[in-house]
């Protein structure tokens, strides 16, 4: 209010034209200063200094921060297709704005192309001769500049409009200030509720995969960006790239970056990494880094331990992120990775439940179903000898042969209960038969498993590593909301993709209750996100239930 004061108190003893234009510049001063959207701010304030001054362009050029340029460039009087016309907008590196930046002071000209300091136009940009420009300061420090060229009438910008046009920009500092803080503190609450939202899905119980593309996810919508990257330390010591959130991930997930990589060793020290544009800068050598611009890399730490990366790149030509988005990125970063750290250790306690559970299961099935059904064979073999019918005895032999083969298979299933996930061989097959086991035990069943070529050597790692947690998902999914009785997994390395490319296929069918209308599909939105990811797809359809009852699920991806 004091700087509106001291602007107002200039107008004092000027002309009587000037004095009956004050109510104008009161109207103007109170269109500037409605609102709280600081885009809305600044096309409100170009708009009514034009029509203040009787001007038919107006501008604000937004000062960025290293002081050197402008990062942003508001217009009034030229229409989208003149913008289109023209190209770029100005980047205040040079002439008459760049001047305006490093000695903003008002400026009044009759004929800004006779200015030595005029660099020109570009080709199809409207003709402009008469200017004004005036510093706008926001809080003490200058926010940018505001133009007005072409005086209506032909005439020039006289000394009165360029008090009343100061008194508006001063207005217009308030307004943007509000405005701004308005946005600061908007822009903090989004990051505050994504991060609840990281943590609340990831103590949600999620699979440790599923976990991190939440963390892409609600990093690349927070910050704006093209993508959100997860990545991981490799066995290199290199990092390399486990979950992505982008409208095309093609050709990301599985990226590598080297160990000798300077990113990398300081991803890896705990130290963030910003980027101006990654297709330039020559510490980023990832084939992918071609298609970003600036980007932030922010270690994923927690209690001194770096988990891994999160990356948040922008489009090339994007803005650059602000000093107060990569703060908030880097906090937002910390919670995660102790989201992160806690999920992990609740999932810890789930699986030693699931195990404690399994070794109880596997003492039962010793000591009670076993002794039962060995004293039942027994008792037969004792009854087959006192039988004088040759048909019963031979019937009696062949229910003891029925038991004998029954306990075999229960001690094996024994052993699968007792036997820790590090003692399986690392094979795809194993691997899917594994999950079918574990599987087993909430269902209630065991889920039939079949298996097309050789899906061991076939099957790369990465895709196998995603196949797995896809069939977790579809299972998962099959126990939670299917209710069914029944499962088919099966397993197909030898078909071709829509492409012509070599895949595999996992296919898990139910006789459940199916899909209902209007329910749920964050499952299998995991599953075709997953897909993508690696070039492939998922679909679901009809079951393996009487007509059709259930669910197949689908899903596919080279190898």
């Amino acid at each position: 209010m004091h700087e509106a004061t001291e602007a107002t108190r200039s107008l004092q003893g000027l002309s009587a034209e000037l004095t009956a234009r004050v109510p104008q510049l009161l109207e103007a001063m109170r269109t500037v200063g409605a609102g709280l959207d600081l885009h809305i701010t600044l096309d409100r304030i170009v708009q009514t200094a034009a029509e203040l001054a009787d001007a038919r362009y107006a501008a604000i050029g937004i000062i960025d921060d290293a002081r050197e340029g402008l990062s942003d460039f508001v217009t009034y009087g030229v229409g989208a297709r003149e913008h289109q016309r023209i190209g770029a907008l100005p980047d205040g590196h040079k002439g008459l704005l760049g001047a305006l930046i490093h000695d903003p002071k008002p400026l009044r000209l009759a004929d800004l192309t006779q200015d030595p300091r005029s660099a020109g136009f570009p080709p199809e940009h409207p003709p402009m001769r008469t200017f004004l420009g005036v510093p706008i300061r926001v809080q003490g420090e200058i926010f940018g500049n505001l133009y007005l060229t072409e005086k209506r009438g032909g005439g020039e910008f006289s000394e009165e409009d360029l008090h009343m046009v100061r008194v508006l920009a001063t207005e217009a500092g308030i307004a943007i200030g509000n405005a701004r803080m308005y946005a600061a503190t908007r822009q903090r609450e989004r990051w505050i509720d994504g991060s609840v939202a990281v943590t609340t899905e990831l103590l949600a119980g999620s699979d440790v995969d599923d976990a991190l593309a939440v963390v892409a996810e609600q990093a690349r919508k927070l910050a704006d960006s093209a993508a959100g990257i997860v990545l991981l330390p490799d066995d290199e010591g290199g990092l390399e790239i486990v979950a992505v959130s982008a409208d095309d991930p093609t050709g990301i997930l599985g990226t590598h970056i080297p160990p000798d990589s300077p990113v990398a060793r300081q991803l890896l020290d705990g130290e963030p990494v910003f980027v101006d544009d990654s297709a330039s800068d020559p510490r980023m050598v990832t084939d992918i880094a071609a298609r970003f611009g600036p980007s932030m890399l922010l270690p994923l730490k927690s209690g001194g331990r770096v988990l891994g990366t999160l990356a948040t790149p922008r489009t090339r030509g994007a803005r650059p992120f602000s000093a107060a988005e990569r703060t908030l990125a880097t906090q937002f970063a910390a919670q995660a990775a102790l989201a992160l750290v806690l999920a992990d250790a609740q999932r810890d306690r789930e699986r030693l439940a699931v195990y404690e559970d399994r070794d109880r299961i596997a003492r039962d099935l010793h000591d009670l179903v076993i002794q039962r059904l060995f004293a039942t064979g027994m008792m037969l073999e004792g009854a087959q000898r006192r039988s004088v019918v040759p048909e019963v005895a031979a019937g009696i032999g062949k229910a003891v042969d029925e038991l004998d083969v029954t306990i075999q298979e229960i001690r094996t299933a024994i052993f699968a209960l007792q036997q820790s996930p590090v003692e399986a061989p690392s094979g795809l097959r194993t691997r899917v038969l594994r999950e079918i086991g574990t599987a087993a035990v909430p269902l209630g069943f065991q889920p039939s498993a079949h298996f097309v070529g050789p899906v061991d050597s076939r099957v790369g790692e990465l895709t196998g590593k995603n196949l797995i947690a896809a069939l977790r998902e579809a299972l998962s999914n099959a126990f939670r909301h299917a209710h069914a009785s029944r499962i088919e997994v099966v397993v197909d390395a030898t078909i071709r993709l829509p492409d012509g490319t070599d895949g595999v296929r996992l296919t898990v069918a139910d006789d459940g209750i199916g899909i209902p209308s209007g329910g749920r599909r964050s499952g299998l939105q995991n599953l075709a996100k997953r897909a993508e990811s690696l070039g492939g797809a998922s679909t679901y359809g009809p079951g393996v239930g009487e007509d059709g009852a259930g669910t197949t699920v689908t899903w596919e991806a080279p190898l």
